[in-house]
């Protein structure tokens, strides 16, 4: 038994340790109390800012539900999947759509004509578009400003010259603006789609001034724009028939690119992004393995000293 103790204590297994002093024991204490109270404040911290979230969660739902417009369907949109584009010959039909029917009310001022290149048009048929309109330019050599054709670096032009014109022709309701209207509306396309099909006779009840339409997808019911979309209202230039509801998916793919033009270039970058990780992950596995492989297969062994 004695022998054993001795051996012990050469290993310093029994090595005495001196006492603390009062001053260390307060600061031990202290120190201890400041990480209890630093918990207390981060659980409190964390609790308070889970219940307002839940808070602000529970109201933004109770405000949607208590809504008076209707809900819109989820379409099943090609562009929705996690690596699905959207549907370039749909924002060809959704342009014509534009062009004449809506660019009568509503303007896109954050979409030149060059942004179509690539994406609906060619260069050639883009810079087509483009002089088809009259952009006042100026001042020239001699201080006056005159109308040119327009160019591919022009924006599109508004069909009003200011918003006071825009509500004086039409009975005081301003036309937003429709360069992000589907980011800016709660639904994106899907209430996009569901307005412009959604028009109805109003029921007993609904009272509308004149000049005011019912549909049901538009807060309140009374809407200022009268159905613009019917069956065969305008002809494609590629023959797909010209239904409402053909109508009224193209133009809301249209809207959905105008307000998101990286939206493919975002899903494209995140293909790469998975394939390089993926790569990346596979060759810090096999490294990992390999350098790791002669520490995890080692044998430790202690061998004490014999005296």
């Amino acid at each position: 038994m004695a022998a054993t103790l001795r051996r012990f204590n050469g290993f310093r297994l029994l090595k005495s340790t001196p006492a603390l002093s009062l001053q260390q024991a307060k600061n031990l204490s202290t120190a201890s109390s400041w990480a209890n109270g630093n918990k207390k404040l981060i659980g409190a911290v964390g609790a308070v800012t889970g219940g307002v979230g839940t808070l602000l969660f529970a109201l933004e739902q109770s405000v949607q539900a208590s809504g008076t417009e209707v809900h819109p369907p989820a379409q099943p949109w090609t562009h929705k999947g996690l690596f699905s584009s959207l549907d370039h010959q749909s924002i060809r039909r959704g342009y014509e759509v534009y062009k004449q029917v809506c660019s009568a009310c509503h303007s896109l001022q954050y979409i030149a004509y060059r942004n179509l290149i690539g994406v609906s048009h060619t260069e050639a048929e883009a810079k087509a578009e483009a002089e088809q309109i009259m952009v006042k330019d100026g001042p020239d050599d001699t201080g006056n400003f005159f109308d040119r054709p327009g160019k591919l670096s022009d924006y599109f032009p508004s069909p009003y010259p200011n918003e006071e014109a825009a509500r004086a022709a039409n009975n005081g309701a301003y036309p937003p603006d429709l360069s992000y209207i589907s980011s800016a509306r709660h639904g994106g396309e899907d209430y996009i789609f569901a307005l412009l099909t959604g028009y109805h006779d109003a029921p007993a009840g609904v009272v509308l001034r004149e000049g005011q339409y019912f549909n049901p997808y538009f807060a309140g019911g009374a809407i200022s724009m009268a159905q613009v979309l019917y069956n065969e209202v305008i002809e494609y230039e590629d023959g797909t028939p010209p239904t409402q509801s053909q109508l009224a998916k193209d133009v809301a793919t249209f809207l959905k690119w105008t307000s998101e033009p990286e939206h493919d270039d975002r899903k494209r970058l995140l293909i790469k992004v998975i394939g390089i990780l993926g790569f990346l992950t596979a060759i810090s596995y096999y490294i990992k393995r390999h350098k790791w492989s002669a520490l995890k297969s080692r044998k430790i062994v202690f061998v004490p000293k014999e005296k």
